[in-house]
């Protein structure tokens, strides 16, 4: 009976993924460019929170090899996402810049 209940969680997991990858899908491919630094700084901030909740994975549990590898992976795709989309946005930023501007740099 147990391990019933443990597939249909996993069952209901994956097809909550799933439907949250397509909803995510839908949802940037409707965001006008306009909009997309802003949804950008609010994407970084999220990562932000995930390298936070991965470092206290890491640092609350010493023993557990698993916790380690996982807080570590997270914590470096979490930092390379921060950087790239503080870059991206730079870039952004920049494009909406005048002349004047981008000559004194």
């Amino acid at each position: 009976m147990e391990m019933q209940l443990d597939q249909l969680s996993l069952i209901n997991l994956i097809f909550l993924f799933v439907i949250a990858i397509f909803l995510g899908v839908e949802l940037i491919a409707k965001v006008p460019s306009i909009l997309h630094t802003p949804l950008m700084s609010g994407s970084n901030a999220i990562s932000g929170i995930t390298i936070v909740g991965a470092l206290l994975s890491v640092g609350l549990t010493p023993g557990s090899t698993l916790c380690t590898i996982l807080g570590t992976l997270a914590v470096i795709f979490a930092t390379i996402n921060v950087v790239g989309g503080y870059l991206v946005t730079d870039r952004m930023l920049c494009m909406f810049k005048s002349k004047s501007t981008k000559d004194k740099k």
